[in-house]
Formats: structure tokens, C-alpha cells, sequence
């Protein structure tokens, strides 16, 4: 059994059983002994043949055994969240020294006098310490400003309750004891309609018009940018040296494929063209998307901008005092809770939307008179609704904001954001009155706030108020005569009020500002055709400018709403449109659609409603309309039967959601200014019907063409066409508009109507 021993390592180099031995066995034993004495050696044996303690293998068995616990006692704490670190970092956070956001050796070194405080950082103040400090950290100094800012907030405190109700008695505000939502809400805080469905609803309101010209949609302006801004500064001020990835509150809308446009008879400030949702999938939109075979230049690249227009928005110097501002969100009871609502926020900011929900419920049921506990309720019930695009949990978010303003010792800051709030998710869902009785309501809390007084005249433009807006803009000017928002609204409706030459120095002066809110293709369209009406040559400079910021797909081509990646060219053949069916068809039957629209004239002539969208400079137009928007005039059809039904063949143009069919009268003397339609979605249709033979013309771009009876002009009116009636009797055409043969069937379906 020896040699089985030895071999594992573990015995003598030679036998000690036996007292005698051969030379040759001793020689043998002697020879083999050193090689496994080697051995032995090598496995942990001695060369005298003593068993020499632990070997090295049991030393590192027990060294991994060690360092796996170790690892997993690690796991464990971190996996069952046995120490509460935010807890912890919260409280140290008290003595940060050198103004980096926590508690580190450096902080230490400065608390232990090892090491002086640099210079670049301050002593943080008392009010800083506040926000910085744990749970019932109280201020030790700064008790002065705190009395100052108690004094601003008690006379907010008291206005609130002064305006707790509206001029219709609708409850804007509840009562500071009221501990729940009053059930009923003001009117125009309800949908009419399919409540009951959750999902964002399209609002589609006013008469729709052949043109946009002087129609106004409302896009995101700087109100919005400032509250996004300001919840990014709030959360940087509450949770320094964070970095979690924050979840774009506004994302979900901005990438929304549906929008609703309205179009009225004068310029009217319209929503946000992608604040209202329907969902779908396929048909992305983009206001300013330019078509794929149009290269716009980068800012930096752009060589030929006036210097005086280069925009201002861009400027560090200006975005580093935005960041300056920083909103003060917390009471002192607030202070006392800040690692628990800073928490709440951290699930909100990570996108954890339902558990974000709860925490901040949980908090608002602890603590029923904490405001920024139920402002991050209210937030949350903003992100929830985007999430689930729920009319009903959104009203419920416009609830709660209001809530907020209501209840006792709220920081004159967080009252301002949550009615700002307030009024967009009003504006959102299609409730411009109650969103305007908010914005009055901040504007007398904050009666020396530029900002919120425009933003008082966009809920005037939104209910189609231009009076009354006009008397806001006025007296914005008269306090701050530089605020471009103000210039550009208000030069916006001077021209809307047909004062073209009044309109151009606002319109162009703020813009030129760079002021936030202003660099927006449609100010930058109106100022182009009000130059182009006063005969002034520089509105192709201003339309190139608009181009290069990416506002037009082109010099020519200035519709503001469009899908990104359709073809565009000003003049179509049949062939290129693939509608070759429908033209064969309108050409072969233009007799019979010429008769039935001469009979109209002649019997009904009340039928042809002059144009009203100030789209002439001089003489007498008037159309007939069969379809609009996609929807069949039953009454109109009436008057021509055979057109309408042979028109009923052609989806593509009857389902046309972003057009019109109708008849076009054109009398002696008249001139149409050139301007452009709203969208790149569609072409048009010109089936000649009566013509002279001399004297109209049409300009698309820049190339002019003439009509002929019976024959089919194809162009696309989403660029700069022009036209001319210097005949001696009047001219009739039949107008086809047909979506844009590229668009696919599920965005034909899904596009909102024009």
C-alpha cells in the first residue's frame, strides 16, 4: 500500500514496516525515492519524509471560499436593498464642502481643516444647505430673504383665494380644506363626444378652406421649451451629481404621426399641430420634414444669413442665464421630506411611470398639504397619459395641477409651473376658454411677467380673439418694445386685419431678434408674402432664409405641413402621377362637367361663394365646392349629379382628405397673389371648361402655362403658383385635388384632413 501512497504524495520515500533490506531493494527504494521526492515536494510533501501541515491546495479552497461570500454577502445587500444608501448620501450631502453634489475625502479634508476651500466655490448658503440637507435640516442663517420670499408667497396665497372662481362660474381653484377634486369640472374641460374612449381625439372645428395663406396652426413656441427647461433645472437643483437618464416628458407627442389641422377665415393661432394624437403607426409627419431630394446646410454652413437675423436661441451667453433661473420648488415642510419625494421623482425620471404614480400617491396621502408631492402626482398623471394616450388620466393631470395652486404655502415658482402646465394640457385637448381663464389667472398673480402675457395673447389668437390679443401685444410693446414674441404676434395680425405694410417691420424686426419663439417658418412665410404684396424684392431673401433654417423645403416650395420623402416637382404629366384613369376620364366627360357647372351659374348662381381667404389683389373669384376634405357635399351634388357620380370612381381624389373638388369662376380684372397651399400631401387638378383665348395664365414656380378646354393641367400647389385673368370674359375651370401618389395606403388613412 506504500507505493499507492507515495504516489499521491502523501508518504515516505522509502518503506519503514520492515527492519531489514536488500542492497539492491535499498539501491532501488534510493533511485525511485528522489524522483518521488520531487513529486512529493512539488504536491506539498517534504523531502525528509515528514508530513509537512496544510497544503497549499487547502489554502486556496479556503481563500475562494472566503471571496465567494464575500461577493454574495455583496449581492445580497445590494439585491434585498438592505442598506438604504439614498438615505445615507442624503444625509451627507449636508456637509458637501467643495459644491461638487456629495460627500467625498475632498469635503472631508475641507470639514477637518487638511485642506482649504477653493476659491471658485462659495460657502454655500443657508437656503442652499436647505435644499441640499436631509430630512428636518433647518437654515441656520438667511432668516431675512426667507421672510421676503414668505411675503410673496402670502400675497400669491391671497390672490388665489380671491380668484377662485371664474367669470362664469366655472371652479378653477378648490378651496384649501377641500381635500378632494371637485367632480364637476368646467365645461370645456370635457370632451364631447366618445368619452369613454382613451384615446386622443382629433378636434376638428371651423370652415376649411382651399388655401392656408392666411390661416395660422400653432407650433410649439417657448412657453413649452421653458417649462421643459425649467423641469430639467428643478431636478438638477433637487438631485445634484445625478445621472440617470431623464425621459423626455414631451417625446411621446412630438413623435405622435397624426395631427389635426384647422383652417378658418382669418388668421387664427391654431394648436401645436403635433399636440393632437391620433395613434398610428405609419404616417410620420413633420411640420417642417423636408423632402429627401432637398439638401438644407447646417447653421454653421449657412454663408448667406443676413448677420443681423442669425438667431439668438443658439447663443451661450443667453442659454447659460436661462440655466441661471432656478425655480424654488420647496416649502419648508417640503424640505423636511426632500429624500422622499426626490425618490419618487428618481422613478419618475427613469421612466417608471406606474410605480413613479403610487410613490407620489403614497406621499400625497402622508403628507395631503405638500405641494411638490402633489406636483410630481400631477406629472406623473401627465406622463401617464401620454403613455396610454388617455384623455381621461390627462384630465385628471389638469386636475391635480390645479390642486396644487390651491393649497396653502405654495412656493410662488411651483404655482407659476403648474398653471403654466395647466393651461398647455388644456390647450392639448382642445380646451382653449378654460386654458385662456388660466393664463389670466397667472397673468394677475404675475402681473410683471412678459412671458405669461404673451402667452395670454396666444389663448386670445386660439379662440380667434385678434382684438383682444392685439390690446395684450400692445401693451407687452409699450413695457418692452425689444420682445420679439411679441413683435412677430403682433405683426401677425396686422396682416391678418389686411395692414400689409404695417406687419412687415414686426414680423421682421422680431424675428430678427432670435428671441425664443420666433425663428418659426411661419413668421417667416407671412413676412415673405406681405413683402411680396408691397412689391418688395427682398421676400425671396427671407423665404431663402426660412429654407436655409430648415423651414421650407425650398425657395418655391413653402407648404409648412408635410411627409417627409415625397417627391416634389412644381408641373406633373398623367404618367408620373399614375392617374392616367382619372384624367382620360375628366377629359373625355369635360362637356358634360362643363354644362352642369354653366347650369349651376345660371340658375344658382348664390352657390359660387367668392374666395375669402385674401388670397386676391384685385377682381371677382368665386368657387362651387362638391368635396372637401374628403366628405361629399350632398346638397352641392345635387346641382351636378353625373359629375358627382363620375367622380365617385376615383377614390384617390374623393377620399382626399388634404383637398377639394370643385368648380373655379374667374372673371375679367382679377389677380391672385402668389402663395402656396398648406401641404406637400397632395396635386392638383385643372380640367379646362370654358377659356379664352387669350388673356390667363397660371404661374407654378417659374414656369407659366396657359388652359385648354378639355385638357388637364397637373401641378403641385405646395409650390409658389401665381395666377392671372386678363381676358374678356370670365374663365371656368374644374379643380381635382388627388393625394401624392407616394403616400401609402395606411397614411392616406390615417393623415388628418386639411
Amino acid at each position: 500500500m506504500a507505493p499507492r501512497k507515495n504516489a499521491k504524495g502523501g508518504g515516505n520515500s522509502s518503506s519503514s514496516s520492515s527492519g531489514s533490506g536488500s542492497t539492491s531493494a535499498g539501491s532501488s527504494s534510493s533511485s525511485s525515492g528522489s524522483s518521488r521526492a520531487r513529486r512529493e515536494t512539488k504536491h506539498g510533501g517534504h523531502k525528509n519524509g515528514k508530513k509537512g501541515g496544510v497544503s497549499g491546495s487547502s489554502f486556496f479552497t479556503w481563500f475562494m471560499v472566503i471571496a465567494l461570500l464575500g461577493v454574495w454577502t455583496s449581492v445580497a445587500v445590494v439585491w434585498f436593498d438592505l442598506v438604504d444608501y439614498e438615505e445615507i448620501l442624503g444625509k451627507l450631502g449636508v456637509y458637501d464642502a467643495d459644491g461638487d453634489g456629495d460627500f467625498d475625502v475632498d469635503d472631508a479634508k475641507v470639514l477637518l481643516g487638511l485642506k482649504e476651500r477653493s476659491a471658485s466655490e462659495p460657502t454655500a448658503s443657508s437656503e442652499e444647505l436647505e435644499s441640499r440637507g436631509a430630512p428636518g435640516e433647518q437654515a441656520l442663517s438667511g432668516e431675512e430673504p426667507q421672510n421676503i420670499e414668505d411675503d410673496v408667497k402670502e400675497q400669491i396665497q391671497s390672490l388665489l383665494h380671491e380668484t377662485l372662481h371664474t367669470e362664469h362660474g366655472e371652479d378653477l381653484y378648490q378651496e384649501e380644506d377641500e381635500p378632494t377634486r371637485d367632480q364637476q369640472l368646467e365645461d370645456e374641460d370635457f370632451l364631447t363626444g366618445s368619452d369613454a374612449d382613451d384615446k386622443i381625439e382629433n378636434l376638428e372645428t371651423g370652415t376649411f378652406h382651399e388655401e392656408t395663406e392666411d390661416s395660422y396652426q400653432v407650433e410649439e413656441t417657448a412657453p413649452q421649451d421653458y417649462n421643459q427647461d425649467m423641469e430639467e433645472i428643478i431636478y438638477e437643483q433637487e438631485n445634484p451629481g445625478s445621472s440617470e437618464p431623464v425621459v423626455d416628458d414631451e417625446r411621446l407627442h412630438h413623435d405622435a404621426d397624426d395631427i389635426t389641422y384647422q383652417v378658418y377665415d382669418e388668421q387664427v393661432y391654431e394648436p401645436l399641430e403635433d399636440e393632437r394624437i391620433e395613434v398610428s403607426d405609419n404616417a410620420v409627419e413633420d411640420s417642417n420634414i423636408i423632402p429627401e431630394d432637398v439638401s438644407v446646410p447646417p447653421a454653421e454652413e449657412q454663408q448667406e444669413v443676413p448677420p443681423e437675423t442669425s438667431r439668438k436661441t443658439n447663443d451661450p451667453e443667453q442659454k447659460e442665464k436661462v440655466k441661471k433661473k432656478k425655480p424654488k420648488l420647496l416649502n419648508k415642510f417640503d424640505k423636511t421630506i426632500k429624500a422622499e419625494l426626490d425618490a419618487a421623482e428618481k422613478l419618475r425620471k427613469r421612466g417608471k411611470i406606474e410605480e413613479a404614480v403610487n410613490a407620489f400617491e403614497e406621499l400625497v396621502r402622508k403628507y395631503p398639504h405638500s405641494p411638490r408631492a402633489r406636483y410630481g402626482k400631477a406629472q406623473c398623471e401627465d406622463d401617464l397619459a401620454e403613455k396610454r394616450r388617455s384623455n381621461e388620466v390627462l384630465r385628471g393631470a389638469i386636475e391635480t395641477y390645479q390642486e396644487v395652486a390651491s393649497l396653502p404655502d405654495v412656493p410662488a415658482d411651483l404655482v407659476k409651473l403648474s398653471l403654466k402646465r395647466r393651461s398647455e394640457r388644456q390647450q392639448f385637448l382642445g380646451h382653449m376658454r378654460g386654458s385662456l381663464m388660466t393664463l389670466k389667472r397667472l397673468v394677475q398673480l404675475f402681473p410683471n411677467d412678459t412671458s405669461l402675457k404673451n402667452d395670454l395673447g396666444v389663448g386670445y389668437l386660439l379662440i380667434g380673439d385678434n382684438e383682444n390679443a392685439k390690446k395684450v401685444y400692445e401693451e407687452v410693446l409699450n413695457v418692452t418694445p425689444n420682445d420679439g414674441f411679441a413683435k412677430v404676434h403682433y405683426g401677425f395680425i396686422l396682416k391678418a386685419q389686411n395692414k400689409i405694410a404695417e406687419s412687415i417691420p414686426y414680423l421682421k424686426e422680431g424675428i430678427e431678434s432670435g428671441d425664443p419663439g420666433t425663428d418659426d417658418g411661419r413668421f417667416y412665410f407671412h413676412l415673405g408674402d406681405a413683402m411680396q404684396r408691397v412689391g418688395n424684392k427682398e421676400a425671396y431673401k427671407w423665404y431663402e432664409l426660412g429654407h436655409m433654417r430648415g423651414h421650407f423645403a425650398s425657395v418655391w416650395q413653402r407648404s409648412l405641413y408635410n411627409v417627409k420623402g415625397l417627391k416634389a416637382q412644381p408641373w406633373w404629366t398623367s404618367k408620373e402621377t399614375g392617374y392616367t384613369e382619372l384624367v382620360k376620364s375628366l377629359e373625355r366627360n369635360w362637356k358634360l362637367i362643363r354644362d352642369e357647372g354653366l347650369e349651376v351659374m345660371d340658375k344658382a348662381r348664390g352657390l359660387f361663394l367668392p374666395e375669402d381667404e385674401n388670397l386676391r389683389e384685385k377682381g371677382d373669384w368665386s368657387q362651387f365646392t362638391l368635396w372637401q376634405q374628403g366628405r361629399k357635399n350632398e346638397n352641392a351634388c345635387k346641382g351636378a349629379p353625373k359629375t358627382c357620380a363620375l367622380l365617385e370612381k376615383f377614390p384617390e381624389a374623393t377620399g382626399c382628405r388634404r383637398g377639394q373638388i370643385k368648380y373655379s369662376v374667374m372673371h375679367p380684372g382679377t389677380h391672385v397673389w402668389p402663395h402656396t397651399g398648406p401641404t406637400n400631401c397632395r396635386l392638383r387638378m385643372h380640367l379646362g371648361l370654358v377659356i379664352p383665348k387669350e388673356g390667363c395664365k397660371i404661374r407654378c414656380a417659374n414656369k407659366t402655362k396657359t388652359w385648354e378646354e378639355g385638357k388637364v393641367l397637373i401641378f403641385d400647389d405646395s409650390f409658389e403658383h401665381e395666377v392671372w385673368q386678363d381676358a374678356s370674359s370670365f374663365r371656368l375651370i374644374f379643380i381635382v385635388d388627388v393625394w401624392h401618389p407616394e403616400l401609402t395606403p395606411q397614411q392616406r388613412h390615417s393623415l388628418p384632413a386639411i
